[in-house]
């Protein structure tokens, strides 16, 4: 199967490659880029793709994606969970293990594996648990997570309050090369906080989680890096004083990286005041300051990649009260449009930039082959059309779940196409 993408501007951050050329691709993989196809005498493309006007790049890749299979298909499975990954521009996704059973042991891994090389859209890049069962008693077989295919360890929404079991992990993984991803939170300090502790918190009667209770655990847990030397990873980092220790400890050397994902800089905690079960999250939606330093963040280099931490809740979940109802929303679909429309018409960055913290950053920091353009590499493209509005809807979702606060945004910066190793898996009809 031969490709031209023809008349696009191609941005490949990794590269440092931002001009008008065809992409020709064959066989699954990049073969050429060019003003014009290859060669004469080459044999014509199966399908020619109208890029003009339009920017191509790498597919997006996110770190943060929860796909719920096995055990909560209810909410989300490999196949849907990768159709919406598919909608929103990313080739690659990275699945947390909090699933049923939690992914602890190679036969989860391998399931994982096995469901998405034969019903999955996208490349899918399973996470492994740091302790048997999300617990943070005791060690997962961290070896045979990786060896299974596993390309980094988190217990999520669970993190690991023990500092000698964090301090184990990041040993055990640094013999590995691979990241101990932390959700930062001092569970002490959150206590049975629903939303973020400030004036709204206070104003509408309901409890808070401090600030302090994510930079606590960063703390800490940069010190732990700094110690054995490995790589720690802040999952979605969400306040001011994380991005300032993250910034201290990237200044002295220090194997640090983190993500944002794009509802913690697209909106605050004044969306909870509509007591909408949408707005609530784990890390929560934070106040403007600490929106303003992400910001500040992103434009430094401070973090590394925008990742959406897509996760799917039934209808019935989410219609609890505020305070019973799980945390988390939906973002595959919503991320290109969010990050276009709050962050570079923003002018927080460049387009170049923002491709950058979807692609080649978040690869870099999994050590995942993807995220180019390269000859060579796989045909991993998304097609990008930044100036055209479009409005949410969430009852188009490609994905099994409905939880968005963004239903009825108009954004600007839409996906037009994406393929997955030379296939095309998602077009925008019209």
């Amino acid at each position: 199967m031969r490709i031209l993408i023809e008349g696009g501007r191609v941005i490949d951050p990794a590269n440092k490659v931002d001009a008008v050329l065809d992409v020709c691709i064959e066989d699954g993989r990049i073969a050429a880029l060019g003003p014009q196809p290859p060669a004469k005498n080459a044999a014509p493309p199966d399908r020619v793709l109208d890029a003009r006007g339009k920017v191509v790049c790498p597919g997006f890749v996110d770190l943060h994606v929860h796909l719920r299979e096995p055990g909560r298909e209810d909410k989300e499975t490999i196949v849907t969970g990768t159709r919406a990954a598919a909608r929103g521009g990313f080739t690659s996704v990275c699945c947390m293990p909090n699933t049923n059973p939690v992914n602890d042991n190679q036969s989860v891994t391998e399931f994982i594996l096995d469901r998405a090389r034969k019903a999955g859209a996208v490349n899918v890049f399973p996470v492994g648990a740091i302790t048997k069962g999300q617990q943070g008693e005791e060690l997962a077989e961290i070896g045979e997570l990786v060896r299974a295919g596993c390309v980094a360890i988190s217990d999520d929404g669970k993190p690991v309050m023990n500092a000698e079991i964090m301090r184990r992990a990041l040993e055990y993984a640094g013999m590995f090369g691979i990241p101990v991803i932390q959700h930062a939170e001092d569970l002490h300090m959150t206590g049975k906080g629903v939303m973020h502790e400030g004036l709204v918190s206070t104003e509408l009667g309901l409890q808070g989680i401090p600030a302090a209770s994510e930079a606590v655990i960063v703390a800490r847990d940069i010190l732990l890096a700094e110690l054995t030397g490995s790589h720690f990873h802040v999952a979605h980092v969400s306040t001011a004083e994380a991005i300032r220790l993250i910034r201290e400890a990237k200044a002295k050397g220090l194997h640090v990286t983190c993500e944002v994902t794009p509802h913690h800089f697209a909106t605050t905690d004044e969306a909870v005041r509509s007591f909408s079960t949408n707005a609530k999250m784990s890390p929560p939606l934070r106040s403007s300051r600490h929106v303003e330093a992400l910001k500040v963040g992103l434009t430094d280099g401070t973090i590394d990649a925008i990742a959406t931490d897509h996760a799917p809740h039934t209808v019935q979940e989410k219609e609890q009260e505020f305070d019973y109802a799980p945390n988390g929303i939906i973002g595959l679909e919503t991320a290109f449009g969010l990050t276009m429309t709050v962050l570079v018409e923003g002018e927080v960055l460049t387009l170049n930039q923002a491709i950058a913290r979807l692609t080649s950053g978040p690869a870099r920091i999994f050590n995942l082959p993807k995220g180019t353009l390269s000859v060579g590499a796989d045909a991993d493209v998304t097609i990008l059309d930044p100036t055209r509005e479009w409005v949410v809807d969430v009852r188009k979702s490609a994905s099994k779940s409905r939880n968005s606060p963004f239903h009825g945004w108009k954004l600007r910066g839409e996906v037009l196409a994406t393929i997955v190793e030379g296939k095309v898996v998602w077009e925008l009809e019209g």
